[in-house]
């Protein structure tokens, strides 16, 4: 049913703004007098399929609404009426995409078929997921799961997101301290040096040079950190496996845990909700984030495919994360314990994330003293040359 945008007065004269569900425009005033409204404008709303170039949708709402959805169907509340009701409390984007599933459900269309053309906001496997929610008939048990390893992504995503905030900010401000003493504080200590006779030290050299660089090609360095971070982003799209190869070899990996906690528990979520062992696999190796890694488990599906046993056919995993799948396929237990190994990785990458910060503090603040004696250092050394000359 389309949907019409309206303007209008109340009973008292005051106006009004809204939208309604109507079969045409004249339907659509017919219900807003039978409201007890006097519509003076009414037009069917178009809405936008995609996001604009600046509107990036917010995907963090969809643990929310996928609970919102599975609370609904719970209670009794039929699929179309579910779709409308979460979309008259959301606005934008969410609004239009949420009217235009509900309008391809109206249609015939299945709920797993609807939301496939907005694959920015769900996920592969929460297509899959849904599809086969709706065969067996537990769709809002299967969104309850949704939801459910939705928050769990989403609290992971989180602390990578703190993780990498709090170095990001320390460097971005001792920058900025470092940039304010070389611009504006060492060119006005150094000018004393400038009608001395005697050599300067080198340190103190260095020194002005490093000043004299600041203050006159400060461009130049802005430059050269903008081409830096972009010519990364290019080589870390073109050469995506030699990097995340690369990531991998690193002794004391923080990300190690990160990558079989999503693989575990995105793994054992499939299986639970009724995917095929090989569908699983192709779907978890996805949710990994490296792409060697997506490889090794695309590979180990084809093993399996051909009778081999899961933890046989994963090479290059830890030899902890195969002995705990080799105990699961032997006793028919593999999904529960997956979901241990997936807790067990994602409290190891905490502890992991927290020793890193407790350790980073005092090399950054070890670094900025260095820094700081060096500057002290290079300033004092030609003051003391100069008493001694005077003397």
């Amino acid at each position: 049913m389309p949907i019409f945008r309206y303007k209008g007065y109340r009973t008292d004269g005051s106006e009004v703004a809204g939208t309604i569900e109507a079969n045409s425009p004249k339907d659509a005033v017919l219900r807003l007098k039978e409201s007890g409204l006097y519509p003076k404008n009414v037009k069917e709303a178009v809405y936008k399929k995609k996001p604009g170039i600046f509107q990036r949708p917010d995907v963090s709402r969809l643990p929310s609404l996928t609970k919102q959805l599975s609370t609904l169907l719970s209670s009794g509340v039929t699929l179309m009426e579910s779709l409308k009701s979460i979309s008259e409390e959301n606005k934008r984007f969410w609004k239009n995409m949420l009217v235009d599933i509900k309008e391809k459900v109206a249609g015939g269309s299945s709920f797993s078929k609807a939301i496939e053309g907005y694959g920015e906001i769900f996920p592969e496997y929460y297509v899959n997921m849904v599809a086969a929610g709706e065969v067996s008939g537990n769709l809002d048990k299967v969104l309850g799961r949704l939801s459910d390893f939705l928050e769990t992504q989403d609290d992971l995503r989180s602390k990578v997101r703190m993780s990498m905030i709090y170095p990001a900010f320390m460097i971005c401000v001792g920058f900025i301290v470092l940039s304010f003493l070389f611009t504006f504080v060492i060119p006005r200590i150094t000018r004393i040096f400038e009608d001395t006779q005697s050599a300067l030290p080198l340190i103190t050299v260095i020194l002005i040079a490093v000043s004299n660089i600041f203050q006159h090609y400060w461009w130049l360095i802005i430059g050269v950190l903008l081409a830096g971070m972009f010519g990364f982003k290019k080589l870390r799209e073109k050469k995506r496996e030699f990097i995340d190869g690369f990531l991998l070899r690193l002794p004391g990996n923080i990300l190690h845990s990160l990558y079989f906690s999503r693989f575990t528990r995105t793994l054992g979520f499939l299986l639970e909700g009724g995917l095929p062992v090989l569908r699983s696999l192709e779907l978890s190796a996805k949710s990994i984030g490296n792409k060697e890694l997506e490889a090794r488990v695309i590979e180990a599906g084809k093993k399996v495919a051909e009778g081999a046993r899961l933890s046989a056919a994963l090479e290059g995993f830890p030899p902890f994360l195969l002995q705990l799948i080799s105990t699961g396929e032997r006793s028919g237990k593999l999904i529960e314990v997956l979901k241990n190994a997936a807790h067990s990785y994602e409290e190891e990458f905490s502890r992991r994330v927290q020793k890193s910060l407790s350790l980073l503090e005092p090399s950054m603040i070890l670094l900025m003293g260095l820094i700081v004696g060096f500057i002290v250092l290079a300033v004092l050394l030609p003051i003391f040359q100069l008493n001694q000359l005077i003397k």
